[in-house]
């Protein structure tokens, strides 16, 4: 009676205090558990009974006393009797329901895209993620089986795997160029995190943060980017500073007349001259054409346009004046004697 004392479980419960474990399997060492038992769950927490490798009964947090009622798949499966009472062995896992957070992940090789403005490149990636199991059963049945124990470290190449899959296809569906992806990495992950969602749900597991914290480009492609920016913040300001160095170098070579060649000066005449000729481009107004209105609605046409391009109507000629440089005409001409119309 003594070893058959020792042998029996009076209470069952997990005392959790490492970070990374995933599912406990209370250790039996041959133990049988007794009727009456008392089983703690804390919060965080679920309890599994499993029998010849079936799952039976779960148990969400508290407190319980075991007995026929409350382990009905378990009293089934042993086809205990009515009012049994002797002790009844099971295994018995515990499984973590909190969030693992701070979840690395990273591509191991790079992920090839279309790109709009680089053509096909290839991209590398590195962040974060955080999870948890939201259906314990399933994730015994998909992912732990009988281990004893099943902590992240198993499980994170799996996640890895699936997170950088789904990436890359969000990537290559919503063919966004690389330069928008860099610049809006918060919302892409946000799209990425509901991609997901899916393969992790398909495990038992609820994907409840992804972080992209950095997508890196080839070197070549970093280069372009940065000469595409410094181009852009420069703009005018660079071809204005040429100006500036072009004339500060003609009046230098003006000055120092006594050591200038032949052909420095003449290269410095024709400097000037070229810069000139630029700035009374430059400054010169534009010619404008001339133009006639229409008078229907009033708009704009051309001098020589016969019906109005608002509204179709057509345009009147005056008698004896050209429609086209209102010189006077003389009577049954055909043509314009100062523009050359034809009346």
């Amino acid at each position: 009676m003594g070893f058959i004392k020792a042998n029996l479980l009076k209470a069952i419960e997990w005392t959790d205090s490492s970070k990374d474990v995933i599912l406990y399997k209370y250790p039996m060492d041959g133990r049988h558990i007794q009727f009456g038992s008392k089983l703690t769950v804390r919060e965080s927490q679920v309890a599994i009974f499993m029998n010849k490798g079936q799952i039976a009964d779960i148990f969400t947090p508290g407190m319980y006393t075991l007995k026929a009622s409350n382990i009905p798949i378990l009293t089934q499966l042993l086809s205990l009797p009515f009012g049994f009472k002797s002790p009844f062995y099971a295994d018995v896992f515990f499984i973590n329901t909190k969030q693992f957070t701070n979840q690395k992940w990273g591509t191991t090789s790079p992920i090839t895209m279309r790109d709009k403005d680089f053509g096909t490149i290839r991209l590398r990636g590195y962040g974060s993620y955080a999870f948890k199991v939201s259906n314990p059963e399933s994730f015994l049945k998909e992912l732990s089986g009988t281990n004893s124990t099943y902590t992240t470290e198993d499980i994170s190449s799996l996640l890895r795997s699936h997170l950088v899959s789904c990436i890359s296809d969000t990537i290559a569906e919503s063919k966004i160029s690389a330069l928008d992806l860099s610049a809006n990495l918060n919302e892409f992950s946000n799209v990425a995190l509901n991609v997901a969602k899916k393969d992790f749900e398909n495990l038992g597991l609820d994907l409840t943060k992804l972080i992209i914290e950095n997508i890196s480009f080839p070197e070549a492609v970093e280069k372009a980017i940065d000469t595409r920016s410094s181009m852009g913040l420069m703009g005018n300001v660079m071809d204005d500073f040429v100006k500036y160095q072009s004339a500060q170098a003609i009046r230098d070579a003006a000055q120092n007349k006594g050591g200038a060649s032949v052909g420095v000066e003449l290269g410095t005449g024709m400097a000037i001259g070229e810069m000139m000729r630029e700035t009374l481009k430059a400054d010169k107004p534009e010619k404008k054409r001339p133009t006639a209105f229409c008078p229907e609605c009033g708009a704009e046409n051309r001098k020589t346009a016969k019906f109005c391009s608002e509204c179709g109507k057509k345009m009147t000629i005056q008698k004896g004046i050209c429609p086209a440089c209102k010189a006077s005409l003389p009577s049954k001409a055909k043509f314009c004697p100062e523009c050359g119309q034809k009346i």
